[in-house]
């Protein structure tokens, strides 16, 4: 990621800019107004779109803490307090972690954008495949805001420029998930099944997230035909890894389950300044145990732990249990040097459980500071929540057996018995699979939303209100006062 050399101005007037991202060849001899006159060019502003996609912590953090599974942790209430906010149902529109979700997103949509705009500068054999690659990213990026924050101002094909911000209006969403599907459909036709470079999008990518727009807007006939179709015609050989325990180790990093995968690398050291510079997944330290010292983990900072309402909604002998949440207390007891064996606990809250998904392990630490280069990949689609997805999609359309079928290879990959029901009882095993199988990884709150049940589930929760995030107020002001908040906030 680090060879794109062009500082992209990001809509609405915020600029990421990071030594990291700049190496220019030679200096000073070019701009964004001379660049593409190769097709090595646009490969690197191709680069310079994905490497947005390094700021998955948010979304594993947020998807998890503004739901019943995790609390927010860390060393103190102050740390991270937009977190604890999101928590506790009393987030607003000053939230440190909700504006880098806005603003990190955008700087991927204008890095997509910048391409487009130059689109037929030249022509090149394979201009199809990263035009198609920059289409799917900026719809993954249109897709994050827009659940997270409904209508959002709709910028496609150029930057946005300074003199446009104060202008710039919320597009309804209804047009944002219009564009996202007519990215995503250009991505479906034109890339192959499987790309040589590991890490690039592909096909059965675009038709897996396809699928999830699709069923987000509750298009559930048409979120079963994409997925349906992707299981049944799967060129790129997507399966169910046999060994659930070890699934999210980086021994197993870009295996068979891996659809969509953001790709880090524990080569590069990063500082606290930048989160967004990082090559590594921070997450997996922030996720680390205060202090410890003992076998087999790695000490980190205590964030987003797992509550016990999650962990005792797996069965004992559900193996996605331990594999999922770590009981740090019960783990030190099995050790055959458990008096030695040491951690601390955060001011920040402390559950005596730690996501087991994305946590520091001593043997899979990048160079330091190891709390910030994990190399450890986040899977942000996978093959079994494919599965779930059409499960859900085809109950919704009227073919419990399709579901069924779908819902039940899940089961079967971790030995669990099959589901025979039918009907709105199908449908909350569906949902209740989800949450077993993909707790941790930043879905839950998303779910629960779209699904109608975050009221009844998640403390605190208002609704009418708490469907949404709040705009970052600073992005209101930046915008000229134009933009309404969110209601309720």
């Amino acid at each position: 990621m680090k060879y794109i050399y062009t500082a992209l101005l990001v809509a609405m007037g915020m600029l990421v800019s990071c030594d990291q991202l700049l190496d220019i060849e030679p200096e000073f001899t070019q701009d964004a107004e001379n660049f593409f006159n190769t097709p090595q060019d646009y490969d690197r502003a191709l680069i310079g779109a994905y490497d947005l996609l390094q700021t998955s912590y948010l979304q594993i953090w947020i998807g998890e803490i503004a739901s019943d599974n995790s609390i927010a942790g860390g060393e103190s209430v102050n740390d991270s307090q937009g977190l604890h906010e999101i928590e506790s149902m009393t987030h607003g529109g000053v939230n440190a972690e909700l504006r880098n979700v806005m603003r990190f997103n955008y700087a991927g949509i204008a890095r997509a954008n910048y391409i487009f705009e130059n689109r037929d500068k030249i022509q090149f054999e394979g201009k199809d495949q990263i035009l198609a690659q920059a289409a799917f990213l900026r719809a993954y990026y249109h897709f994050t805001l827009v659940t997270y924050f409904g209508d959002i101002p709709l910028v496609v094909d150029k930057r946005l420029a300074l003199s446009e911000v104060t202008s710039s209006q919320r597009t309804p969403k209804a047009q944002v998930y219009a564009q996202i599907e007519k990215d995503l459909r250009v991505a479906v036709e034109t890339l192959p099944w499987t790309n040589p470079e590991i890490g690039r999008i592909t096909k059965g990518a675009a038709m897996a997230l396809l699928g999830k727009v699709l069923l987000y807007q509750n298009k559930n006939s048409e979120s079963a035909q994409v997925l349906g179709d992707l299981i049944t015609n799967n060129q790129a050989g997507y399966g169910l890894f046999s060994d659930f325990s070890s699934l999210f180790y980086t021994a197993n990093d870009n295996i068979n389950e891996d659809v969509f995968t953001v790709q880090y690398s524990g080569l590069e050291g990063g500082g606290y300044d930048c989160f967004v510079c990082l090559e590594g997944n921070l997450a997996v330290g922030f996720h680390g145990i205060r202090l410890y010292n003992g076998p087999f983990y790695g000490d980190g900072n205590s964030y987003n732990l797992p509550t016990r309402n999650l962990y005792n909604a797996f069965a004992a002998n559900d193996p996605r249990r331990d594999a999922t949440v770590l009981d740090i207390d019960a783990f030190i007891a099995r050790q055959p040097n458990s008096d030695q064996i040491s951690y601390a606990v955060g001011g920040g809250g402390h559950t005596g459980y730690y996501n087991n998904k994305y946590i520091k392990r001593l043997n899979e630490r990048g160079l330091p500071d190891d709390d910030l280069t994990s190399p450890l990949n986040y899977r942000a689609i996978r093959f079994a929540d494919v599965l779930l997805m059409a499960a859900e999609a085809f109950q919704k359309s009227g073919d419990d057996g399709r579901a069924r079928t779908e819902l039940n290879k899940v089961r079967a990959r971790v030995g669990m018995p099959l589901i025979n029901s039918s009907g709105g009882q199908l449908l909350e095993d569906i949902y209740r699979e989800r949450r077993l199988e993909l707790s941790g990884e930043g879905f839950r709150f998303f779910d629960l939303v779209r699904t109608g049940r975050a009221a009844d589930i998640i403390a605190g929760f208002q609704p009418g209100k708490h469907e949404l995030f709040p705009i970052p107020q600073v992005e209101i002001d930046l915008a000229g006062g134009n933009w309404q908040q969110n209601p309720g906030y």
